[in-house]
């Protein structure tokens, strides 16, 4: 996963980010420069989850209320301002599906899939990608936020652990671990096929 996505962001990105942050501190009006360039992003992220519309701008007007509200508590943990924005995001999300007792949706492209295939470092599932979308689509919601962060979002391991409240180490084993119960699930799809 290298080069630069619009899901990272640079040193320089981030001296510039904790320039809008100070200054939303002190006035709140300057928030609109925050809610500028992070809107559409945080949007696309509960809109993904919720594939409903009008509830992911309700939800995603909720994740910048709160933003603005709380900016005060706001600290720099080096990764980018919008890890804190979507760590929001998903305790917003939750909120909404407790209410609305909404189901989670899951959005899963072909390339990420492919990418998490290379990650299991096994060309022989490749002919099991419907039976991998399948699978991933099965996991518990915690599982699921690991998978899509890292090979459908393409998050840094970093990130993942500032937005899910954990140490990029502990990331980066779940991930793994994920990765290898989706490995035995193909394998055992492979067996029952024969």
């Amino acid at each position: 996963m290298e080069g630069i996505s619009k899901y990272h962001a640079t040193s320089e990105d981030m001296l510039n980010e904790q320039v809008l942050v100070e200054s939303a501190r002190a006035n709140p009006e300057q928030f609109k420069g925050l809610y500028n360039k992070y809107y559409e992003r945080i949007f696309l992220y509960v809109w993904q989850r919720v594939d409903d519309k009008e509830l992911a701008f309700d939800v995603t007007s909720q994740v910048f209320l709160k933003a603005m509200l709380n900016l005060h508590k706001y600290e720099f943990k080096g990764v980018p301002f919008a890890s804190w924005l979507y760590r929001i995001a998903k305790s917003e999300v939750y909120t909404a599906f407790r209410q609305q007792q909404a189901k989670r949706t899951v959005n899963i492209d072909t390339a990420g899939l492919g990418e998490m295939m290379e990650s299991m470092e096994d060309d022989k599932y490749a002919p099991y990608i419907d039976i991998l979308k399948e699978a991933v689509t099965d996991l518990e919601e915690e599982d699921m936020q690991f998978i899509e962060m890292r090979f459908f979002e393409k998050r840094a391991f970093k990130e993942i652990a500032e937005i899910l409240g954990i140490t990029e180490n502990n990331a980066k084993v779940k991930t793994y671990r994920i990765l290898e119960k989706l490995k035995k699930i193909l394998i055992e799809k492979k067996k029952n096929e024969k």
